[in-house]
């Protein structure tokens, strides 16, 4: 029952059913919806959805206790329009340049700067040429770094669709500046990039860059596996430090992948409700059994039940950030739990074994805390992260590695690249780089060194999260 009712269909061709309300009808189905499936739904505290607009009633629908950390005990409460989720999970396509931003110091003295791109968008055509490690100096006009309209340059930076805006921007390296254009546009993410190899005298070591769970993962995922598996890699370096997440099931299999036949029949995740499901999952009704490695595809993008190629390693590198979150975190979980051995090169990761299915209320698609996860030995509390083992003060799960800034200086998969050549050294002799650079959980009020940088990745929030479909 909706204040606005949608009449047709949805972009899968499913009819709306969609029947004349209003507000509260809309509330109230959020206020049954969250005391039944909210992890904390005990926490919850029963206002009256007559009092509130259906955004700021949401809000009300979750935990406000903290962590003994003194961090919010929930930061993953949000909704998406159900058309934007419905392009963006499915097929990758979000409005933008094709550019994700990295915000080093989000106040005077701003420092923004391109993360990476995505191939054959506006961010990469030849009049554009943006790359890695470009710093961000003013949008249309504004100074970015010392000041400016807040509003002009958030516009800039994060556009609605076909919407022209003007930078000057310095390239990484570079003593000069250059002004450029660039029209937004429906971009389709690749989110699985730079597939190489680097000989070393003890081996072939496989990389590739993995930014989100989506649905077009599934197969360049396959594709990459079968590609290094082809070249005889005896190790795998997994960069995730930008991967916020996404479906669980992309993470499962990539484990899979990672693992190989070892893995079979072992347990990737299991999932607990609240204490009112012990039994059976909430929104399929099903028994709830452990999730299983998958052997075969789940149907995202390629045919469901293929077999998946496996490298049958017993070690993994992952370079991980702050912007490596839940579905991601789930690997890394997921793999310990059978014993396979995870170094992690980087900093500490978000935090969140925690997960939802996406719930669509008249054209809202609303993602509210359902279920945590554990591993095959029963461990899932890395609600502060996982953390390089010879990290100052550990902040989440210490895991062997070393901590290491990021590094804009060079692309993602060059050798040279900070943390892909700290994991390179560590293997080869188990020693870790100098600790440089500070916390990216920490304020930063002066120009970060782009060779040894932390920050916050932009990323919209359900692809910093772990979501389930049915």
């Amino acid at each position: 029952m909706c204040s606005t009712p949608r009449t047709g269909t949805d972009r899968n061709g499913n009819s709306f059913r969609d029947t004349q309300g209003d507000t509260e009808d809309e509330n109230n189905w959020l206020r049954s919806s969250s005391h039944e499936l909210y992890l904390w739904y005990n926490e919850i505290v029963d206002v009256d959805p007559g009092n509130f607009t259906t955004p700021e009633y949401f809000e009300q629908m979750q935990t406000f206790d903290i962590t003994p950390s003194g961090a919010p005990k929930d930061k993953f409460h949000f909704t998406i329009s159900t058309d934007v989720w419905q392009d963006q999970s499915q097929g990758g396509i979000s409005g933008g340049y094709g550019a994700t931003f990295v915000i080093l110091q989000g106040s005077p003295p701003r420092q923004i700067i391109v993360a990476y791109t995505e191939p054959d968008t506006p961010a990469t055509s030849p009049d554009v040429s943006l790359l890695r490690g470009t710093v961000i100096l003013e949008v249309d006009g504004e100074d970015l770094v010392n000041g400016g309209n807040v509003d002009t340059l958030n516009n800039g930076l994060f556009p609605g669709d076909n919407e022209t805006h003007t930078f000057v921007v310095q390239d990484a390296g570079e003593d000069t500046t250059r002004t450029i254009s660039m029209t937004s546009a429906q971009i389709v993410s690749t989110p699985v990039q730079n597939v190489s190899t680097i000989e070393t005298s003890s081996g072939v070591v496989g990389y590739m860059t993995f930014n989100d769970h989506i649905s077009t993962a599934e197969t360049q995922l396959i594709d990459a596996i079968t590609q290094l598996q082809a070249l005889g890699v005896t190790d795998l370096v997994l960069d995730i430090r930008y991967n916020g997440g996404g479906f669980l099931d992309i993470a499962n299999e990539l484990a899979y992948m990672i693992a190989g036949d070892p893995a079979v029949g072992q347990i990737f995740e299991e999932l607990e409700f609240n204490d009112q499901h012990p039994n059976f999952d909430p929104i399929t009704g099903g028994t709830l059994t452990p999730s299983r490695f998958h052997t075969t595809t789940q149907g995202f993008s390629e045919p469901s039940g293929t077999p998946l190629p496996g490298l049958g390693l017993t070690r993994v590198y992952v370079l991980t950030g702050s912007g490596t979150c839940s579905a991601s975190e789930s690997i890394i979980n997921g793999l310990r739990g059978i014993d396979v051995e995870v170094i992690q090169v980087g900093a500490t990761s978000c935090g969140k074994p925690y997960g939802f299915y996406p719930l669509d209320n008249c054209g809202t698609t609303y993602f509210s805390i359902q279920f945590r996860g554990v591993n095959q030995k029963g461990f899932g509390d890395y609600t502060d992260g996982f953390s390089p083992s010879n990290t100052p003060q550990v902040e989440g799960v210490p895991v062997p590695g070393c901590l290491v800034s990021d590094d804009f200086t060079r692309q993602l998969g060059d050798p040279l690249e900070g943390r892909l050549r700290a994991a390179l050294k560590y293997r080869e002799d188990g020693t870790c780089p100098t600790i440089v650079g500070s916390s990216a959980n920490q304020a930063v009020r002066a120009a970060q060194p782009l060779n040894a940088a932390d920050g916050v990745i932009a990323k919209t929030a359900w692809l910093q999260n772990r979501i389930i479909t049915f």
